[in-house]
C-alpha cells in the first residue's frame, strides 16, 4: 500500500501553525524568565537552556511526525542529523563551564586550553632571603588580615589614570582556585601540578618561587576543573593546607619541610563535598579547624597545632564550601562554621554545640563567609535563590545560644563571593553586581556593575573587585550610591579565586595564572623592589 503522505492527492499542508505556536511559547517563556529581577543567573541561564533544548526536540518532533514532507525527505534529515551528531561527538568536547552560571563551555577539540606544563617538584633548594620592600604587610589566611573581607589603613589612590598600578611580575601557576596567604614577603597557596596537589612558596616581590611541597591527589569535577581550592593559612613559622581531597598538611614555612599531615576525610570516612573541599584552615593558640564533607557528621574539625592530633570533632550537619571563623557571640567564644543547610557555633576549647540554627535545605551549595556585627548580630548570604538574612544571637539556658531572625531578604544574593561590612552597611556581589545593603534593615541602597562570579575585598573607603572575566576593579564603598574608579586588565580568563592585597602589593591568579602588581597610594612615592 502506498504512503498517503507521499501520494500526489494527499493533503500538502506542513502544519506550520504548530512550529509558530513552539516559537511564541518559546519566545515568551525565556521573556518571562529575564523579566524576573530577582532570578539569579544561574537559574535564568539554565532555564533559557532548557526551554531552547525543549523548542529544539519539538521541532525535530513536527519535522519527523507532523511535517507531513515526504518520508524520504524525513528520513534523509535524520541521517544528516545523526551524521551532524555524531561528527560533533568527536569534534567537540565540554571544557568546564562558561562561567559561575554553570553552563558546559563546549569547544573544539583542538582548541581545548591546556594549562601550562609545570613541574610537580622544585628542581632544586631556593631558599635564600626574600626581596624586601615597602609598604609591605601580611595577611595569613584567606580572606584578608583578620579574615572578614577587610583591608585596612592601604591608602590606596583612586586615580589609575593618573597614578597606574606597576606590574612587578607575572607567569603560569598550577590549576586550582586558591588564593594568596602573605607572610614576611613570602607568598603561599596551593595549585595542581601534575598529578600531584601542592602547596608553593614565592618571593613576592619577584615571582621567584622559593619552595613546593607536593604530594600524590588530584581533584577534577567536569565544572569546577581540578586542583585545589582552600586558601593555605600561615601562623608562627608554619603553613597549614588542607586540599581539595581532604589533606590537612602542617609545614615548616621557610623549607616548605612537612611537620605532620592528616587525611580527614578517609580517617573520618566522609565523602568529599561536590566541587571538592573548600575549607580554609583557621589556626588559634594550639588548635587548627577545618570543616568536613557531605556526610552528615562530624561537621567541625579540630586538630593539635604541634602534633596533628585530634582535639575535638563535632555537630552532625553536612558540611559545605564556607571556611569557619573565631568570634564572640553573647559573651561565648565560638567557631562559627556555615553549613550545607545550617548554621553552626562550637565551643572553640571543646568543640560543643552551641547553637544550630537550620537555614534553607542542603540542596544547594553557600560559599559565603558569615559576617559578624556590632550586637552579637550575624549576616549569612548564599546565590542560588536564597539569599540574605541576619540573625541577633543571645545567651540561652545550660550555656547555650538562640538566634533569632531580623530579617531575611533576597536582596544580596552571593554566590562564591562573600559580602563584608563598613559603616553599618554590607558590600558584596548580589548574583553579580555590585550592591549596597542596610544591614540593619537588608533595604538595598544601590546595585550595579557586572562583574560576574567574582571576588570583593574591602579596602578602607574602596571596594576592591575581582571580575570573573579577569580584570581588576577599584570602586566605591558609599551608600550614597555606585562610582567605579579604576579598572585594570589583569587576568583575561575565568577567575574564581580571591584576590590577596599585602599594603600595597596585590596577588591575583586564576587556574592558569598568576600576577602581582604594586597598587598607588595617597601621598606616597612607589615603593619597588629595595636594593
Amino acid at each position: 500500500m502506498s504512503d498517503p503522505f507521499d501520494s500526489p492527492s494527499a493533503p500538502r499542508g506542513r502544519r506550520v501553525w504548530f512550529l509558530a505556536v513552539v516559537a511564541l511559547l518559546a519566545g515568551s517563556g525565556i521573556g518571562l524568565v529575564r523579566l524576573q529581577p530577582e532570578l539569579e543567573r544561574n537559574h535564568q541561564a539554565w532555564m533559557t537552556a532548557g526551554i531552547v533544548l525543549l523548542t529544539v526536540l519539538l521541532g525535530l518532533i513536527w519535522f519527523v511526525f507532523l511535517s507531513r514532507m515526504r518520508w524520504r525527505t524525513r528520513g534523509l534529515g535524520v541521517a544528516i542529523l545523526a551524521v551532524v551528531g555524531f561528527g560533533l561527538s568527536r569534534w567537540v568536547q565540554v571544557d568546564g563551564t562558561v562561567d559561575g552560571r554553570g553552563l558546559p563551555n563546549v569547544v573544539w577539540r583542538w582548541n581545548v586550553q591546556r594549562p601550562a606544563a609545570l613541574e610537580a617538584k622544585l628542581p632544586a633548594p631556593a631558599l635564600a632571603a626574600v626581596t624586601p620592600a615597602a609598604g609591605l604587610a601580611d595577611v595569613p589566611q584567606f580572606f584578608g588580615p583578620n579574615r572578614d573581607g577587610v583591608v585596612r589603613d592601604a591608602r590606596l589612590a583612586r586615580d589609575w589614570k593618573a597614578a597606574p598600578p606597576k606590574e612587578l611580575w607575572r607567569q603560569p601557576i598550577g590549576a586550582g582556585w586558591s588564593a594568596f596567604a602573605v607572610v614576611g614577603g613570602r607568598a603561599f597557596t596551593q595549585e595542581q601540578r601534575g598529578e600531584d596537589e601542592a602547596v608553593t612558596c614565592y618571593d613576592l616581590l619577584t615571582g621567584r618561587l622559593l619552595w613546593i611541597h607536593s604530594h600524590p591527589a588530584r581533584f577534577f569535577q567536569w565544572q569546577a576543573g581540578e586542583g585545589p581550592r582552600a586558601t593555605p593559612t600561615v601562623d608562627r613559622g608554619h603553613v597549614f593546607a588542607f586540599g581539595a581531597t581532604g589533606v590537612l598538611s602542617c609545614l615548616d614555612a621557610t623549607t616548605g619541610q612537612r611537620v605532620w599531615s592528616r587525611n580527614v576525610l578517609k580517617e573520618n570516612s566522609l565523602e568529599n563535598l561536590t566541587w571538592g573541599t573548600s575549607s580554609s584552615p583557621l589556626v588559634f593558640e594550639d588548635t587548627v579547624v577545618v570543616t568536613g564533607a557531605a556526610t552528615a557528621g562530624p561537621t567541625v574539625l579540630a586538630y593539635h597545632r604541634a602534633t596533628g592530633e585530634p582535639r575535638w570533632k563535632s555537630g552532625t550537619a553536612k558540611a559545605s564550601y564556607s571556611s569557619p571563623i573565631l568570634t564572640t557571640l553573647a559573651g561565648r567564644r565560638v567557631v562559627l562554621s556555615v553549613n550545607a543547610a545550617t548554621v553552626t557555633a562550637h565551643d572553640s576549647a571543646t568543640g560543643a554545640v552551641l547553637l544550630d540554627f537550620p537555614w534553607t535545605d542542603d540542596k544547594w551549595p553557600k560559599a559565603a563567609q558569615p559576617v559578624i556585627l556590632p550586637g552579637d548580630r550575624v549576616f549569612l548570604s548564599a546565590g542560588y535563590g536564597m539569599g540574605a538574612l541576619l540573625l541577633e544571637i543571645k545567651a540561652a539556658p545550660a550555656g547555650r545560644l538562640a538566634a533569632t531572625q531580623l530579617w531575611k531578604s533576597v536582596r544580596m544574593k552571593t554566590q562564591f563571593n562573600s559580602a563584608a561590612a563598613r559603616d553599618g552597611y554590607l558590600y558584596g556581589l548580589d548574583d553579580g553586581l555590585l550592591a549596597c545593603i542596610d544591614a540593619a534593615t537588608g533595604e538595598r541602597k544601590w546595585k550595579d556593575g557586572r562583574y560576574g562570579s567574582g571576588q570583593t575585598l574591602l579596602v578602607d573607603d574602596l571596594v576592591l573587585i575581582q571580575s570573573e572575566p579577569g580584570p581588576i576593579v577599584l570602586a566605591a564603598a558609599r551608600p550614597e550610591g555606585f562610582q567605579e574608579f579604576g579598572r585594570l586588565a589583569a587576568l583575561s580568563s575565568k577567575t574564581w579565586n580571591h584576590p590577596t592585597l599585602a599594603g600595597r602589593y596585590l596577588l591575583v591568579r586564576n587556574d592558569r595564572e598568576v600576577v602581582c602588581y604594586e597598587l598607588p597610594v595617597e601621598g606616597g612615592p612607589a615603593a619597588g623592589p629595595q636594593p
